[in-house]
């Protein structure tokens, strides 16, 4: 079994890229699932209803309990995955963390640079034996690290059918607080705009919002307003709207050297590319798991 560990909010694009992985490797006959350790602010339902309003099936999740086989491999798409349980620990239960430390001893992890103190400490602290790391290095072509290439993507093939019902001219993105800030420096330039964010105590009422999850999201609007102040990886939502052909104004820092600019240039994924992307994965889960075999 492929354990996709997720400790993600519902809406945060790690909890996307981990279902539509984990959908992918049980099409091609590699069983996994995605264990969801629930963020202390939300409830199992709110991953379902996420799942339920962007993808045409919803299976292969289950929820903050699971002991795993010892053949089993656990996967992350971004360290964070592993941190961030580790900084909050006291906001979770004796069992999620149980399950994380159970998880993770076999460990592949999608390198990112965020919490570069805490993912060491995070590392100790669930006990990780073993690690794989797979990195983009168009992202981070300074990373010191011992890894395989892997350019995250979005399988664009399980997404519900998007229908136009613009009522929005502009789109943000203010699904934290510090992404909500910078929004709050650009959104009265923009007129008839929404953000998107969760039902947060930093909300403005004077903003239109959209909370997460939002059925038909990507139908809802012209333009998004791309204005996140800090290292983003992978963007979602810039690439959503390259796949649909939307209008993307890049109001942030050009001079920042991340997956903004890296994914703004590249194509959008076919589920050709997915396929020959994701291949990297499968050879090493492969190899991975008959090593472990070998050691039984």
């Amino acid at each position: 079994m492929i354990n996709i560990l997720c400790t993600s909010k519902p809406g945060d694009g790690l909890f996307c890229y981990s279902y539509e992985h984990c959908h992918y490797l049980n099409e091609i006959g590699i069983q996994s699932q995605v264990v969801v350790i629930t963020h202390p602010q939300h409830q199992q339902k709110d991953y379902i209803d996420t799942i339920n309003s962007k993808y045409i099936v919803c299976e292969n999740i289950i929820f903050d309990e699971y002991i795993p086989s010892p053949d089993d491999i656990c996967f992350i798409l971004g360290r964070s995955m592993l941190t961030l349980p580790y900084k909050n620990r006291s906001d979770y239960t004796n069992i999620q963390l149980s399950t994380i430390r159970l998880l993770v001893s076999e460990l592949a992890a999608v390198y990112s640079e965020n919490h570069p103190i805490e993912y060491p400490l995070a590392f100790e602290y669930f006990g990780v034996k073993r690690v794989q790391d797979f990195c983009d290095f168009a992202v981070y072509p300074d990373a010191e690290v011992n890894a395989l290439w892997y350019e995250k993507m979005i399988n664009f093939s399980i997404y519900k059918p998007v229908k136009e019902n613009v009522k929005y001219e502009h789109l943000f993105l203010g699904t934290n607080k510090e992404y909500y800030a910078e929004v709050e420096k650009h959104i009265d330039f923009y007129p008839n705009s929404v953000i998107l964010a969760y039902d947060d105590k930093y909300i403005n009422p004077k903003h239109n919002h959209i909370f997460v999850p939002v059925e038909n999201l990507l139908g809802l609007f012209n333009t998004y307003v791309y204005t996140k102040p800090t290292f983003d990886p992978a963007p979602r939502l810039l690439q959503e709207c390259k796949w649909l052909k939307k209008k993307i104004i890049y109001a942030r820092d050009g001079s920042i050297e991340d997956g903004g600019m890296a994914y703004f240039s590249r194509p959008v994924p076919t589920k050709v590319m997915y396929k020959q992307s994701i291949k990297t994965l499968v050879k090493e889960f492969e190899e991975w798991r008959t090593d472990i075999y070998r050691q039984e």
